[in-house]
């Protein structure tokens, strides 16, 4: 790969996850939810940095990301007998927790008796040299700095994420592919104000190529497609999926020229599309360079995205099941570096689908996909009481196991084929 391939396959990688990540995180913060790390890859860290609660992370491995959130499994505990520092702020509540040796600087030193930094958020215990027990209040955001000197903020119970309501719950989960057909949406816009000109998927003839069956048949430029064989055409692309659909039978297509009402009889010819047989008449949509034209190119490119995807997605389960149907990191870096060859709005257009694929694949009800967790919080929206904790645990590692294993084989799959 070349050096423009890499960076191209950096850039697009960095854009899926980040939006997808960046839905999840987003809402997470508003709803209250405690964000213990945004990360970016997975595998060994990178880089990272620490900022508001949160710790933002570049991992080896391209292969997705997370947020972690704060959980029943995951908060601060502290046992009896423990000696820790202590740092309070103006109104006497604890902000710092340091378990590190020999920091006197970090505040006063303080023994533990009982801690509760989950719901009552207390501490007990003696001050240095003291045979008072004393009851001290912990804020909400307080730090703890475990003996590595690695700071961590604690989680009272209302940041879980289980504490969280179904439908917050839901929002959260929902928010990652959102957020994909964000940038989908993004990129088409890209795209349609960056062309010279963009077609305007009304029916109505752009150009005419010489020596094909439209020509051949008198069709010209400018001229408005009605019907196909009697069916009512709105569209271009409704138009050219009806001469690709009737194959290499001849069409009765009614058209209007200068106000006038015409017909004509066309037989399509076949071609073949990348590897694929299609056919065509060789007419081309008008093309506009109107800010309206290039605002509706970019929803009609947005939409066929999501038409392109879910007639894949709906292939793989109507039809034989084929690992050559599916892709991971190896084939998005080897479709980067063919897309970066052609230029910056190929690369653009690639990202554009890819995002909607992201989004409509992580929506299938599947654990631990983020449609696994929507379907889990619409069972407790509805139904009133959470799934069943085992069952879900079980179907969830099941799940998780199963999609490493197909990654796996995928993985070596694209090896073997780049």
């Amino acid at each position: 790969m070349s050096l423009t391939a890499i960076l191209a396959f950096i850039v697009v990688f960095a854009l899926l996850v980040s939006f997808h990540e960046f839905g999840h995180f987003i809402v997470a913060k508003k709803t209250g939810v405690l964000v213990r790390e945004f990360a970016i890859g997975m595998g060994p860290k990178l880089f990272s940095w620490y900022r508001n609660s949160t710790s933002y992370t570049i991992r080896l491995l391209p292969v997705g990301g997370y947020v972690r959130m704060a959980s029943e499994e995951d908060h601060a505990e502290l046992v009896a007998g423990q000696q820790v520092y202590l740092e309070q702020d103006p109104d006497g509540l604890v902000v710092n927790i340091d378990c590190q040796a020999d920091r006197e600087e970090a505040g006063f030193l303080f023994q533990i008796d009982q801690a509760d930094l989950v719901d009552g958020l207390v501490l007990t215990g003696y001050r240095n040299g003291s045979n008072v027990m004393e009851t001290l209040f912990v804020a909400p955001t307080a730090l703890i700095i475990d003996d590595s000197g690695q700071e961590t903020r604690i989680a009272p119970r209302s940041s879980w994420i289980e504490s969280a309501s179904a439908l917050k719950r839901l929002a959260i989960n929902l928010a990652g592919p959102v957020m994909n057909f964000v940038l989908a949406l993004l990129a088409a816009m890209v795209l349609a104000f960056s062309l010279g000109q963009v077609s305007t998927n009304t029916p109505v003839l752009g150009q005419v190529v010489a020596h094909q069956p439209a020509a051949e048949a008198g069709l010209k430029a400018n001229d408005r497609i009605l019907s196909v064989d009697g069916h009512s055409v709105k569209t271009f692309t409704d138009f050219a999926s009806r001469v690709n659909k009737a194959g290499q039978s001849a069409l009765f297509i009614s058209y209007q020229r200068s106000g006038v009402t015409k017909s004509v009889k066309v037989t399509p010819e076949a071609v073949a599309v990348s590897g694929q047989k299609t056919y065509r008449i060789g007419v081309v949509a008008k093309e506009e360079t109107g800010f309206t034209n290039r605002l509706q190119y970019g929803l009609t490119m947005t939409g066929s995205w999501f038409t392109q995807v879910g007639r894949g997605i709906l292939d793989l389960f109507t039809s034989t099941f084929s690992l050559n149907k599916l892709g991971g990191p190896v084939m998005l870096a080897k479709a980067t570096s063919t897309a970066s060859n052609q230029g910056f709005l190929t690369v653009l257009a690639l990202l554009g689908f890819l995002s909607v694929n992201l989004g409509l694949i992580n929506l299938l009800p599947i654990p631990p996909l983020d449609g696994g967790k929507v379907f889990l919080d619409l069972y407790e929206t509805i139904f009133r009481h959470p799934f069943p904790k085992a069952l879900a645990n079980g179907i969830i590692m099941v799940g998780t196991v199963a999609l490493l294993i197909l990654m796996v084989l995928v993985t070596a799959k694209d090896l073997l084929q780049f």
